[in-house]
């Protein structure tokens, strides 16, 4: 499902809604940059995302930021990384500088331009695909870890589980019959995540790509290479691996190991990090949620996502959470 433009129709009642084609267009055009008119609606919730044909020239990815969401300055932080893995030859894909800069405003919007790049879906039952991706994933890493954010917060428990939990709750999006339960789970859920912490010890934090899923790493002839790093943030290498593996424990230890086989080649990776997997997936369920409730009055999110905050949403989060309580309480994938 793609994201609309606004309906003229329709009141403003978000910021996207004066996001209208005449300003995508105004907007590439104040960067010198002229459009045939061509306009494709990306899969992007969190910003507004459109492929744009160019006049005489291949077309272009303009990403316009949610307004308040990150300040420039992480922006053009999340620039200057994946900057970095470019001039080291890692398959990313960089905002392209137009008149010396990656970010431009235009119309009340910060928005930046990228080069389109296709690709299909990784093959992660393949070990070799498996290997490949997790080698260019180490060199990442060993960038990310060469310096730190200074804007752009961390993962932490904090950050993706007691403040989502916390808005949550002082926003009354559970219903009230559901309340006493998901406040209970949720807090044992927390509390199950600090003991994977515990025993994980102290991880070193680097900067991560942040939400490295399947849907973010595109295959060609040449191997991955990785986009959106708009979620990039400090963290546990673990993060840009956990969210690759699937089915049961077995598939996942498989899975794990040939990750690493290509990993270690350019990272080390610390083994205690594996008691994180189970406390970084209950930490983005939360976070998910809040995510929702926090979009809310975004009108895209209530079209997209029309199952949210309803009394069997609340009800299959409650059992979810049960799940990853007693996930957590399991061995690590060793």
């Amino acid at each position: 499902m793609t994201t609309p433009f606004p309906d003229p129709d329709t009141p403003a009642t978000h910021p996207f809604s004066k996001l209208s084609p005449e300003c995508v267009l105004d907007a590439l055009e104040s960067v010198g940059l002229r459009a045939d008119g061509r306009l494709l609606a990306l899969n992007s919730y969190e910003n507004r995302v459109y492929q744009v044909g160019m006049e005489d020239e291949a077309p272009v990815v303009a990403k316009f930021y949610r307004p308040a969401r990150w300040s420039d300055a992480a922006i053009l932080e999340e620039h200057a990384f994946v900057a970095e893995l470019t001039e080291r030859e890692i398959p990313v894909v960089p905002a392209l500088t137009l008149g010396g800069r990656t970010l431009h405003s235009f119309g009340g919007f910060s928005f930046a331009v990228f080069p389109r790049r296709g690709g299909r879906a990784p093959e992660l039952d393949d070990p070799a695909v498996l290997e490949w991706t997790g080698r260019f994933i180490g060199r990442i890493h060993a960038v990310g870890a060469l310096k730190s954010y200074s804007e752009r917060p961390a993962l932490t428990i904090d950050t993706f589980g007691r403040e989502p939990r916390d808005y949550l709750l002082a926003n009354d999006f559970i219903p009230p019959e559901l309340l006493a339960a998901y406040t209970s789970v949720v807090d044992q859920a927390l509390e199950g995540v600090r003991h994977c912490y515990a025993r994980a010890g102290e991880s070193a934090q680097l900067r991560l790509h942040g939400d490295c899923h399947v849907g973010n790493v595109l295959w060609t002839p040449d191997g991955p290479h990785f986009v959106d790093f708009d979620d990039s943030r400090t963290g546990p290498a673990i993060q840009d691996l956990w969210m690759l593996l699937s089915g049961e424990r077995s598939d996942m230890v498989r899975q794990m190991s040939d990750i690493l086989a290509g990993y270690e080649d350019f990272a080390d990776f610390d083994e205690r990090q594996l008691n994180l997997i189970e406390a970084l997936r209950t930490l983005r369920l939360i976070h998910y949620s809040a995510w929702l409730a926090r979009r809310w009055d975004d009108p895209a999110f209530p079209v997209a996502f029309p199952w949210f905050n309803t009394q069997r949403y609340w009800q299959d989060r409650i059992l979810e959470l049960r799940e990853q309580i007693a996930l957590m309480d399991e061995p690590a994938l060793w």
